[in-house]
Parts: structure tokens; C-alpha cells; sequence
């Protein structure tokens, strides 16, 4: 489903699932609090807040409750962590800067450990707030730190690492800062271009239009009611955060490609003429035709010029209902493929049973460390093409190879190849595992595509491992682990301590359970009577998405 808005790791399911009972109350106070300077006068004096009652001691909110509060750091994920002057209990608010002062409304309280509140309005602004471009960014959800100076979103995303690896690492802190060359945390890499980054987008076509979220206040009892404002007119955008079924129309999106926004302007001037005979698909009734609209763009291996692939995912083929509007894409001379995925299920998957060529080739081309790669319309390649030739870059120095070909690399959780693939000429052999099959065969056709016939592609479920896991392979030398969000499984966390390789190479999208795994590893798994063996070396924060709250790492383990 294509959504302006992340899942958040501080919900009671994800904490639930993911973190023991004594870490999730370690988790809601992980913040990342600086010193903050004088807020600059606003131009206008802001409108006076509601009264507010005395606080007593053991304050806690209602919901519905309009309070004043100020922002003292973000949480993981991006939120900010709010406080009621002369109360220690947290609110964690969406849109709320470090050091701003804003009016909230509460909205739920989260089993009495913090509640989660909804900004109305801004009273003193933060110094590190800036103007955001795109018109759309407090609605959307899709860049929640729009609205925060770069300097200072990096600032941020670099103090959460070094909590987590405090508090669920149980690293010590004057280890990881020391002033000394070998400190362990290293500065965060920032992003040279913090919009136009994305090579893929995913719009959807939707038959409710969200507009935006308006707040009213009633002068006779001041409280804060919500008024969602939304049309009955169709939609081609960004599902409104929180809801599937209501979509925010977007006329261009300052992340993705410009030849990619000139295909989105085209699509939403035509489309929705009703001589064309084109519906969008309805969630509720399961109804209409256009589910969704991705973009992706590529590079061309000889010119370096944009490639540009635009896939319709429609609910069934009827390729003479596209034809208008292939016939006006194709005149943008970056486009050199359009596809047609047909996904006939009730869900809202961008994925088909079924996909048709409607122009040009089935896929495009990507350049990576040196290496070409072949991208269809589902594969997975990292969306920040040169952030990631920057990451993958970082991951190689940290692998450390001899570059003699004596070693072999276990790549963990693969995807496509992309990492393996461009260790596999400094190596004797790499094995690469990956659960998605798709994945799976997508990394051979780029081995064999890049004439690299040392690696090899297993499909398989590293989360259900069992004891003949690694009588495959060969003992390997250096580790590569690129989990997904959840991080590792307790069943591969025992293996990798009983296979005690040399190296082991962390490459996590998500800090939080990373600062887990790595507890797990150096420190050991009490309960699990499993002893830690490892002894953290280095973790570089790398900044892949501006404007979002997602932070990448690589950390480096060696063998004590």
C-alpha cells in the first residue's frame, strides 16, 4: 500500500513483539535532547493559549485534554517528546521541533507509561525551523522533519543512535564518544542532496480525496475538535496517514526525479477525464480499475542519462483503457518503459499476478559501485541510488578484505545481491541468503549480468534456521547482516555466536533493534544462557532519507 507514513516502533504491538518487558519503557524515554538556544521572536505575537490549571504532582493527561507543551528532543521515529511545564510525563506529538512551545490536543494515552497528543498550532517557534517547500509536508507525513534545518536533523538522528546504544546497548558512553581516533560511534554521513533523492515512488488512485486537517476552536468551553476535510472527488496521491482508504492528492513530490514528476503531471491532467472511462478502484466496494501509479528511474549504462518506468498496477488488463495515457507519457523522452501490473486480489498490493509490457522494455538500468543492475518493476534496489554508492562504499572499508581472494563472505538477509556482489571480486566466494524468491533470482541475473560467477544466491528463511544452517558454506570469514526492521531472530543470533566468525558486518535500518542485537552479541543473552563474544569496533550513522526519522548504520564487530 503506498503510504505517507511510517508504522511507529513506539506502538504497544510493535513493543510487544519486538522488546522485553524491562525494554520498552527504556525505548519511550530514548530521546535525543540538546541544548537549545533562544527561540527568535516570532513576527506576530501568537494568539494566547487556552488557561491552563495548576499541575500537581503525579499529573496525568485526559484525552481530549488541550494543553500547553514544549518539545525537549525526538524520539525514535521522529516524534516529539513533549512535557507539560512542571511534569515529568511524556507526550509524544507528530510535527513538535526541539524547544518549540506549542498547543496540543491529547489524542490517546498509551497504558499510562506516555500518550500520544496532536499539534494545533505553534506558540514560540525553534530556532532550527525553517520554511518547508512542499505545501503539502504537514499533511502528507512522508517528511516529517521538513520543517527542521538539515544541520539540525542529522544533529538529532545521531543523538538517537548514541541513546540507543546506551540504553539498549548498554554501551558505555565514554567508549562510544571518546576524543581518541578509535571512539566507536563516528559522525553521522549526511546526505549531499536532500530532495530529488527517491528513484521510486508509489502513488494511488483513490475514489475519496483528503485534503488536509484543519483544527477549529469553539470560544465558548475552548476545547480542540477535529475536522478532517475531505472531498468526494477522485484521487491520485499519498494515502492520508493513519487511513487506507483516503488518499492525499498530490500534484508532484519534491523527493522523487523531475522527469518522474513530469509523468506524475501528466497522469493527473488526463486521467480523470470522464471521456477516457477511467475509475479508480474502490477499497470498500472492490470496484474500479487504477490501483496504483510507481515511478522509477534508472540510468542508462552508456550515456548515464535517465531512464524513466512508470507501472500502472490495475485490478484487470484492459490495455485499450491505458492507451490514452501511454500515448501521452511516451513523449516524455525519459520514459523508456511502462508496464502494466494486474493485481486482481481484494488487497492493496502493488505487486501483480500478472505484468504486461505497454512500452519499451520490461526493465530499467542502475549503476552501483561499478556494477550494472537490471530493475524490473517489483524489484527492490535501494531508493537512494547515490547515497546508497556512498553506504555500500562504507560497508566495504568496514569488510575489510584482504582483496586476495582468500576469504569467504556470508551475506545475511541479501535482497538482490547488491552488497555481496560488490565484495565478490576482493573474495574467494560469497553466499548470499534471502527469504523472497523474487529477490533471490533477481541477485543471479545481476551476478551473471556483471560476469561475477563467485557468488551464490540461496533462497531461505533466516528467521527459521535450523541445525544444519551453515554445513552449505564454508566457515565464513567476514559476516554481512542487513536484517529488516525487526532485526535478527534469537535462533540466528545463537548461530552467529557459535559460528564465531571473525568479522561480523551490521547493516540496520532500524537503531533500535540493532542496539538489541548488538547488547546480544558483545554482552550475551542471559536468559538464553548464551555468552556475548564480540567486541564493538565502530557504528557510522549514515543519513539515506532527509526529512524522514529513518536512520541507517553500519556497525563493525570483531571476534574478542
Amino acid at each position: 500500500m503506498a503510504t505517507a507514513a511510517a508504522f511507529s516502533p513506539l506502538s504497544g504491538a510493535f513493543l510487544r513483539r519486538r522488546f522485553p518487558l524491562h525494554h520498552r519503557g527504556r525505548l519511550l524515554a530514548v530521546t535525543a535532547v540538546s541544548p537549545e538556544a533562544p527561540a527568535p521572536a516570532p513576527s506576530s505575537p501568537p494568539p494566547p493559549p487556552p488557561p491552563t490549571s495548576p499541575l500537581r504532582k503525579g499529573y496525568f493527561p485526559k484525552r481530549n485534554e488541550v494543553l500547553e507543551l514544549t518539545c525537549e528532543g525526538l524520539a525514535f521515529k521522529g516524534k516529539g517528546v513533549c512535557k507539560v511545564d512542571g511534569s515529568s510525563f511524556v507526550l509524544l506529538c507528530d510535527g513538535a521541533l526541539p524547544g518549540e512551545r506549542l498547543l496540543a490536543r491529547v489524542r490517546r494515552i498509551r497504558r499510562g507509561h506516555f500518550a500520544e497528543a496532536a499539534k494545533l498550532r505553534t506558540l514560540e517557534p525553534h530556532h532550527d525551523a525553517v520554511d518547508m517547500p512542499c505545501p503539502l509536508a504537514a499533511d502528507c507525513g512522508g517528511c516529517k522533519t521538513q520543517s527542521l534545518a538539515y544541520a539540525a536533523q542529522i544533529r538529532h538522528k545521531y543523538l538517537q543512535v548514541r541513546e540507543l546504544l546506551v540504553n539498549f546497548g548498554k554501551f558505555d558512553p565514554k567508549k562510544l564518544e571518546s576524543s581518541e581516533p578509535d571512539a566507536i560511534l563516528k559522525p553521522i554521513v549526511p546526505c549531499d542532496e536532500i530532495f530529488r533523492y527517491r528513484n521510486k515512488m508509489e502513488f494511488s488512485f483513490g475514489t475519496k480525496r483528503w485534503m488536509k486537517r484543519g483544527w477549529k476552536e469553539e470560544k465558548d468551553d475552548e476545547v480542540v475538535k477535529e475536522e478532517k476535510i475531505e472531498g468526494d472527488g477522485y484521487s491520485l496521491g499519498l494515502h492520508a496517514p493513519g487511513f487506507f482508504d483516503k488518499v492525499l492528492h498530490v500534484e508532484k513530490c519534491l523527493l522523487q526525479s523531475e522527469p518522474a514528476d513530469k509523468v506524475l503531471a501528466i497522469v493527473q491532467e488526463t486521467w480523470m477525464d470522464p471521456a477516457l472511462g477511467l475509475t479508480p478502484y474502490d477499497v470498500h466496494k472492490h470496484i474500479g480499475f487504477l490501483k496504483h501509479l510507481m515511478i522509477r528511474t534508472g540510468r542508462n549504462v552508456n550515456t548515464g542519462a535517465p531512464e524513466v518506468m512508470v507501472n500502472f498496477v490495475t485490478s484487470c488488463y484492459k490495455p485499450e483503457l491505458l492507451g490514452p495515457l501511454v500515448n501521452k507519457i511516451t513523449q516524455i523522452p525519459e520514459v523508456v518503459s511502462i508496464m502494466n501490473n494486474v493485481n486482481t486480489s481484494v488487497g492493496n498490493t502493488s505487486v501483480g499476478e500478472e505484468e504486461y509490457t505497454l512500452y519499451g522494455k520490461p526493465t530499467i538500468t542502475e549503476m552501483l559501485r561499478g556494477l550494472t543492475f537490471q530493475i524490473s518493476a517489483n524489484s527492490f534496489f535501494q531508493t537512494n541510488t547515490k547515497q546508497a554508492d556512498v553506504l555500500y562504499k562504507l560497508i566495504g572499508d568496514s569488510a575489510g578484505l584482504k582483496g586476495d581472494g582468500s576469504e569467504i563472505v556470508l551475506d545475511l538477509f541479501c535482497g538482490t545481491g547488491t552488497i555481496g556482489l560488490t565484495l565478490a571480486r576482493r573474495a574467494k566466494h560469497v553466499y548470499g541468503y534471502e527469504v523472497v524468491p523474487e529477490a533471490i533470482a533477481d541477485a543471479k541475473k545481476n551476478a551473471k549480468l556483471n560476469g561475477i560467477s563467485n557468488a551464490t544466491f540461496v533462497q531461505g528463511d533466516l528467521n527459521k534456521i535450523s541445525e544444519t544452517f551453515g554445513k552449505e558454506f564454508p566457515k565464513p570469514d567476514i559476516i554481512i547482516s542487513d536484517p529488516n526492521r525487526p532485526g535478527m531472530h534469537m535462533k540466528l543470533i545463537k548461530w552467529l555466536l557459535e559460528v564465531k566468525a571473525p568479522r561480523i558486518v551490521y547493516v540496520s535500518c532500524n537503531p533500535a533493534t540493532c542496539a538489541r542485537d548488538l547488547d546480544y552479541l558483545c554482552h550475551g543473552v542471559e536468559d538464553k544462557d548464551l555468552r556475548g563474544c564480540y567486541k564493538l569496533k565502530t557504528v557510522i550513522p549514515v543519513d539515506m532519507f532527509p526529512h524522514t526519522p529513518h536512520i541507517e548504520c553500519i556497525c563493525v564487530l570483531e571476534l574478542c
